[in-house]
């Protein structure tokens, strides 16, 4: 029988990023370790779900001390052994550095990309094993089910839901409580409840940690929605590429059964609840809902005209209802602590938290569960921890290929549902991109217009062909063929698109290019009108580097560096660049220690 006291606990990081960075084999080196010195029975190892702060996977927490260790590898583990373990000594080399003060930090708690989160639905990933079913409900879990079924009513979980304010968290924030009603109001001998786990925003991983980290959580959400709105059966459709957390959600669902909190008769209530998973064949159109019900019954994954909505005629025509899941993961703690605690968090019009995925040039990239109202600024800076290298914001993207982007005068602006869209932006699933000086704002609406387009399921004209004519023209202005009357003509395909598309994904695709035209638009006329790319990341548009004559000292480092011979000079002389000759790499510019070399 396994011992179950220890003196010592190990948390290892075992989500999908620190599993690609070498988790595993620093656990296999670890346990390794502590065989050889007779602790395997002292010090247990917890294999968690994601921690968020992937860019320092892979990571170990070492407790009763909380001590956090980051970017660790298998040849570390002897010394971790013996100071750490064996002599109470710290390793100071593979704590946390702060990127701002280069100060080592130990503790988990004190780290400035946790600080400022407040954890709700995340509570969970990153401190327990994702795979026992008896840690979840040690820590709560399927109290809130407990209670729904055997002390409310479903009108009074509906109820509590819409006091809660929870908005749906995969775009477009509708009241959960008000789907959930719709659903609820139509009669049927059979209905459906439906995760939407097929986030296929570039750079998004919500919804996968969340699956990797606390899968019961969102088995408990589901099944509470389900007795709120009459549905005996739910499907999570996961996208095929999170194989691990696949396997996760399913060993979850077979533990569940197993406890009699899926199945027949939950909790003596009489309501009988299965679920099942449906893996994703990974097109973006799929995370539109009525798409993704045309794939769960096996036809090709393309949107279907509305009315009727799923509430009324869903999945293989029966009401449906479908959140995505992080909507689900909120759903525990609003019906076991009560709408009025969940109202405490957030806005007037947006209660609660929010997961965002920060990517892009920021120092800690990772996953960030903030309260709605905090400011961008608090996210990018006290949470990011800042643009890196130095280098100075210029834009910050959030809701993906759907959402906006955003300029520095707009960082103060409290981050929810509605101060999002008046700015021309939105919430979207949660993915955040943050920009600095060097980006080219043109090139990064075509890239989105780019991957919206060739996701694109081609069953409307305006989606279909109007988002390849705009992409058309913005590769016209980035390989320096813009024309006059290009802007003009990107804003009103982008209008006609968002008002003609047959669903939310087509109606929200110009939502980068119209958000860029609005606070960037300098940057399309200096394209179109000066053949120039002001971010010097358009190669046609990149012109040859110019040395300041006042400025050089004639080192010759930037002359040593460049490829195609373009720079001439003796040494401790002027050097001069060859315009036609310069490929405008831009190796010789970091090269030069006075800063004497610029692009022209």
């Amino acid at each position: 029988m396994e011992q179950s006291i220890y003196r010592s606990h190990i948390l290892v990081c075992g989500g999908t990023g620190c599993v690609s960075s070498g988790c595993k084999e620093a656990q296999d080196a670890l346990k390794e370790e502590l065989a050889k010195h007779d602790l395997a029975s002292e010090i247990k190892i917890v294999e968690t779900g994601c921690h968020g702060f992937c860019e320092k996977g892979p990571i170990m927490i070492f407790y009763p001390e909380g001590v956090f260790y980051c970017e660790i590898k298998p040849e570390d583990m002897p010394e971790l052994v013996e100071e750490h373990i064996l002599k109470g000594r710290i390793v100071e080399r593979l704590l946390y550095t702060e990127p701002t003060t280069d100060k080592n930090i130990p503790a988990y708690q004190d780290i400035d990309f946790y600080k400022k989160q407040e954890r709700l639905v995340l509570t969970n990933c990153g401190h327990m094993d994702p795979e026992s079913i008896e840690e979840y409900i040690a820590t709560g879990g399927y109290e809130a089910v407990g209670k729904a079924l055997t002390e409310m009513t479903s009108q009074e979980v509906i109820d509590e839901v819409k006091e809660a304010g929870l908005r749906g968290r995969g775009g477009g924030g509708f009241p959960t409580g008000l789907k959930w009603q719709f659903a609820k109001d139509t009669e049927s001998d059979k209905k459906y409840i439906i995760c939407n786990a097929d986030e296929g925003d570039p750079g998004a991983f919500m919804d996968r940690s969340l699956l990797e980290g606390d899968p019961h959580r969102i088995i408990e959400g589901m099944i509470i929605g389900g007795y709120a709105i009459g549905a005996d059966e739910g499907y999570v459709y996961v996208r095929a590429e999170y194989p691990l957390a696949i396997k996760r959600l399913q060993k979850a669902i077979d533990q569940a059964e197993e406890y009699g909190l899926l199945g027949e008769d939950l909790f003596g209530s009489g309501f009988n609840f299965d679920l099942h998973i449906k893996a994703g064949a990974g097109a973006f159109v799929c995370g539109e809902e009525t798409a993704l019900m045309n794939s769960i019954e096996g036809k090709r994954g393309m949107p279907r005209p509305r009315p009727p909505f799923p509430a009324q005629k869903g999945l293989w025509g029966k009401p449906s209802n479908i959140n995505n899941v992080e909507s689900y993961a909120n759903v525990p703690n609003i019906i076991r602590d009560g709408a009025q605690a969940y109202k405490e968090i957030g806005t007037e019009g947006s209660k609660g938290t929010k997961v965002f995925a920060l990517t892009g040039k920021i120092n800690n990239t990772g996953l960030a569960e903030v309260p709605m109202g905090i400011t961008m600024r608090e996210i990018i800076y006290d949470i990011g921890g800042g643009i890196s290298d130095g280098k100075k914001f210029k834009a910050v993207q959030i809701g993906g290929p759907s959402g906006g982007c955003l300029p520095e005068n707009l960082l103060d602006l409290p981050v929810d549902y509605d101060s999002l869209i008046e700015v021309g932006a939105m919430m979207g699933s949660g993915g955040l991109v943050v920009m600095d000086e060097d980006t080219c704002m043109v090139g990064v609406a075509r890239f989105f217009l780019d991957f919206t387009q060739s996701e694109s399921c081609g069953k409307c004209t305006p989606c279909r062909e109007g988002t390849k004519r705009m992409l058309e023209i913005l590769n016209r202005i980035t390989s320096g063929e813009g024309r006059d009357g290009d802007i003009e003509m990107l804003e009103r395909l982008a209008e006609n698109i968002k008002a003609t598309s047959l669903c939310g994904l087509g109606q929200t695709a110009p939502n980068p290019v119209l958000s860029t035209l609005k606070y960037f638009r300098d940057e399309y006329e200096a394209h179109i009108y000066d053949g120039k790319c002001p971010a010097g990341e358009c190669e046609d548009l990149a012109g040859a580097y110019v040395i300041d004559e006042d400025a050089c000292i004639g080192c010759t480092k930037c002359a040593r560096v460049c490829p195609v011979e373009a720079i001439s000079g003796e040494v401790k002389e002027v050097h001069v660049i060859d315009e036609d000759t310069c490929i405008a790499c831009g190796a010789c510019e970091p090269e030069c220690p006075v800063n004497a070399i610029s692009q022209g």
